[in-house]
């Protein structure tokens, strides 16, 4: 951390406890130039801090702190920041990409004659193992074991990997598997609300404190947010381009202000607010915005309720759902068991700050509000496809009714139900064929765990089961949440009913959700069923959780538990009958609902800080299977040319210490030519891999049974699964074949058709340079760093589109890729392109930022066009990047440098 140019006079010191913090007040610099700051929302203070402590004169000027106090006049902007979170949050999916390219640079200084040693993430990172875990065996008492074992069957290349990356760079930690799901390792224990960093400045150690920030890759970061730790979601090369020091680039957000009056009714849950909340949301529309929670009613809800809502930001469309800091934070700190002396200086920093919510504390300014009275909050579910679409509980089952006839299609006809072969019982539509308790939305919510736990006591003390065809599951977001359960006796309950431990993860919001029995999903698949899961997620779109299941509701556990019992969602819960108890009585829900009463006396008897000290007291040591990994390599990891989960990426062959100029593009031929809102889910290789595609045929040739192929997800670490895979979805469509869909162009001169990847290929042997052209919002959706990193690999220069989503043109310019965007009026329909066109680029090793530069267009009848296009590389450090072929190469460069 350089020393800051304070133009605004705001760094002061703090003392808390004896020890003396360094800290950027924004008090302070509201009396030095930054007038009214203290009226902007939280979530802008905690922005505004950022620049302040970053202010070097170039990458954070005067004018962008400035412009952040001006926000207060138009409650918008158009400015672009540099924005540097304190750590990075990973989760081992979107993990893994990132340390083998930490791994690749480690090898690349090697080469170069620099120290090894040198490359190592210069903020905090912490990587948890959760998304790999899947529900193979459920309902049983060695469940969680047998899921564990083929866990690390099925992972054990990546672990390994992993294993030598725990052990082999600083500021990087692994939380193993069987830990917990990330957000809730990170809210529970990872999480410091305010974070402290010891430098040297002038000679002098010193401690600054400042906003625990964060991004993460993960969407669902977005739960702390519910601890006022600022943090969201990005793609791998954003995290990774903050992981080694360098900023990410963001507008200043407007942000809607959500007010909330009230206390919520009995009998509901944390869940039903949310699901409140995100339906008002996604209607209001914040997407790209920050969304902060205000008004009277947050003293109504716990910490844990207010990270329920914050997991769920990327369902609502905002950046992020924010809480500011006040008594319940510091009552949370303290009762996880955080240091009391990072208790103390959260408190008190907030205050010097104007960081502390109080009951009297005046409302920030918003771009925008809206509000909710929590009284009116009602069970609900959500679905069937997806988050947004809120339905009441007691309108559930003629929703569901109705949605049979949108799924199945106008001659859905009436509901139907067939025998299951082998069985005493038929399923039929709104059949529930898994019901399960997952996610990091609400296992970390001990109200809602210990609600359903109730529910299951109550159940199972009056002779109700679960129905025969339904996969039960409970995956806790963390291990803690086991305690709870058995200390309180809830745990054998919710065994009794099928609800036993599957394991630590991400499980069925992710689509873990493991096979059905083969019987169950014979019958539904040869009757065309629509039949339902209902989970306790925050992600139910269609084709996600299970490929039999076709209507997917989120619910709270509580409810998860009771469809479980009722076995459908034709059944109104509200008004008919559970089940029958032991004297053959009927039970209605309401006769097992437990009270908001008993849910808060038995938390009060288990749960403690005791829990969580213990808990995380070694979290990072894993279990046998863990330490059990034997780690090979040292300073340099030990590559295995045989693996087909972890590579060394060639992004660094051939590198030299100084970038050699850019080359210009000189008749480039057409890899695709595409439409408006190419997504990155589109261009990056997502989902199962197909046995008759370049990445099948790739794990074919590598022994590698179709059965094993797993998911592009888990070989993100591999570029020749990853290179395949990129274009290949097979709703994609390349308007230089008419009417076809999937990755697919054509060849030319040849005029072949054949697999992009292919024909990638064949022009990377015949050393011709590729450029796409697309229409508006290229690049839209989750920020994939394998829809930029697949591009760069298969040799594209360029990227021309008539717009790009924010994130991915960056991620292009990360990667080496130029983005470039026609003038107003133009388009690649407006000249006439039928992509056998050669395309020149040049004046590239003098390019500038938003220069203006021509394209030289020669079509396939012979003629030429010239042809303007503006550089989307907006800043110098961009242009830094894209001179150097990439941050990658920017950061190591720089590195090897330094250490000259």
């Amino acid at each position: 951390m350089s020393k800051p140019l304070d133009t605004f006079n705001a760094r002061r010191t703090l003392e808390v406890g004896g020890k003396t913090y360094h800290y950027m007040s924004l008090p302070e610099a509201e009396k030095n130039g930054l007038a009214g700051i203290s009226r902007l929302p939280f979530s802008l203070k905690v922005l505004l801090e950022n620049l302040l402590r970053f202010e070097d004169g170039r990458t954070v000027t005067a004018d962008d702190i400035r412009a952040v106090a001006s926000w207060l006049e138009t409650r918008s902007s158009d400015r672009e920041i540099a924005y540097r979170p304190a750590r990075v949050l990973m989760q081992d999916f979107t993990g893994v990409p990132a340390v083998v390219d930490l791994a690749a640079m480690r090898d690349a200084t090697a080469s170069l004659g620099g120290d090894p040693r040198r490359i190592n993430p210069q903020v905090p990172v912490d990587l948890v193992i959760d998304h790999s875990v899947m529900v193979d065996y459920f309902a049983s008492e060695g469940a969680f074991k047998k899921n564990v074992d083929l866990e690390y069957e099925r992972n054990g290349e990546r672990y390994v990997f992993l294993r030598w990356g725990q052990e082999a760079f600083d500021n990087f930690r692994v939380v193993p598997p069987g830990t917990g799901i990330c957000h809730q390792v990170n809210l529970e224990y990872l999480a410091q609300t305010i974070w402290t960093r010891d430098v040297r400045e002038d000679g002098q150690a010193i401690t600054y404190a400042y906003p625990d920030t964060l991004v993460g890759t993960d969407s669902h970061t977005t739960m702390v947010n519910g601890l006022s730790v600022l943090g969201w979601g990005v793609g791998g090369i954003e995290a990774e381009a903050a992981m080694l020091g360098q900023p990410i680039s963001m507008l200043i957000p407007e942000v809607i202000g959500f007010r909330l009056d009230g206390r919520l009714p009995e009998g509901t849950t944390a869940t039903d607010l949310v699901l409140t909340v995100t339906q008002m949301l996604r209607k209001k529309g914040v997407v790209g915005k920050f969304v902060e929670f205000f008004g009277p009613g947050l003293s109504n809800l716990s910490l844990e309720d207010q990270a329920t809502i914050g997991n769920m930001a990327p369902e609502y469309g905002a950046t992020c759902g924010f809480f500011p800091i006040d008594n319940d934070t510091i009552n949370y700190l303290r009762s996880t068991g955080r240091d009391a002396d990072r208790v103390a200086l959260v408190e008190a920093y907030a205050k010097a700050q104007g960081m502390w919510r109080a009951n009297d504390t005046p409302d920030p300014y918003f771009t925008d509000t809206l509000e909710l009275d929590l009284s009116t909050v009602v069970p609900s579910l959500a679905g069937p496809k997806r988050p947004q679409d809120r339905v009441a509980l007691s309108d559930a089952a003629p929703a569901f009714v109705k949605a049979v006839g949108d799924i199945r299609g106008p001659d859905a006809g009436s509901l139907k139900a067939v025998p299951v072969s082998g069985a005493n019982y038929e399923i039929g539509d709104g059949h529930v064929v898994i019901a399960a308790i997952t996610s990091c939305t609400n296992t970390s919510n001990p109200s809602v765990l210990i609600g359903a736990g109730l529910l299951a006591r109550k159940a199972h003390e009056k002779g109700l089961t679960v129905k025969p065809w339904v996969k039960t599951s409970l995956a806790p977001g963390s291990q803690v949440v086991t305690d709870y359960l058995e200390k309180s006796g809830l745990q054998d309950h919710l065994d009794a009913m099928g609800f036993n431990l599957v394991g630590y993860g991400c499980t069925t919001c992710i689509g873990n959700s493991g096979p059905l029995p083969e019987p169950i999903s014979e019958a539904i698949n040869d009757n065309d069923l629509v039949a339902c899961a209902v989970l306790s997620g925050n992600r139910n779109f269609e084709g996600r959780v299970n490929p039999d299941v076709r209507a997917n509701y989120l619910a709270s556990p509580p409810l998860v538990v009771a469809y479980a019992i009722a076995g459908t969602l034709t059944r109104d819960i509200t008004r008919e009958p559970l089940g029958k108890d032991k004297e053959g009585n009927d039970v209605y829900l309401r006769d097992i609902w437990p009270s908001a009463a008993e849910i808060a006396a038995i938390m009060r008897q288990v749960i403690g800080e005791d829990l969580f000290r213990t808990r995380y007291g070694d979290v990072f040591k894993g279990d046998e299977h863990w330490r059990g990994i034997k780690v090979e390599g040292g300073l340099t990891y030990k590559w295995s040319d045989s693996s087909t989960y972890v590579q060394n990426p060639p992004y660094f062959e051939g590198m030299t210490e100084t970038p050699e100029p850019i080359t210009d593009v000189h008749d480039a031929r057409v890899l695709a030519l595409l439409l408006d809102s190419i997504t990155t889910d589109h261009i990056s290789p997502a989902g199962s891999i197909k046995r008759d595609s370049p990445a099948g045929d790739y794990l074919i040739s590598h022994q590698v049974r179709p059965v094993d192929f797993n998911s592009y997800g888990s070989r993100r670490g591999n570029h020749q699964v990853m290179m395949r895979g990129t274009f290949a979805n097979i709703r994609i469509r390349n308007q230089m074949l008419q009417g076809i869909e999937g990755g697919y162009t054509v060849h030319y001169p040849s005029g072949e058709r054949m697999p992009i990847y292919d024909a990638a290929m064949k022009y990377q042997a015949e050393n011709v340079p590729l450029v796409i052209f697309a229409g508006r919002e290229y690049g839209t959706g989750s920020s994939r760093d394998w829809a930029a990193k697949g591009t760069r690999l298969l040799g594209v220069r360029a990227v021309v589109a008539q717009s790009f989503e924010r994130i991915h043109r960056s991620n292009l310019v990360g990667m080496g890729v130029l983005p470039l965007v026609f003038q107003e009026g133009t388009s690649w329909q407006s000249l006439g392109m039928k992509g056998d066109e050669m395309v020149t680029i040049e004046g590239l090793a003098e390019v500038k930022p938003r220069q203006i530069l021509d394209a030289r267009i020669v079509f396939g009848d012979g003629r030429a066009e010239t042809v303007p296009l503006t550089v989307r590389i907006d800043t110098l450090d961009e242009l830094d990047y894209y001179r150097n072929g990439g941050i990658l190469h920017y950061v190591l460069r720089n590195l090897v440098k330094e250490a000259a």
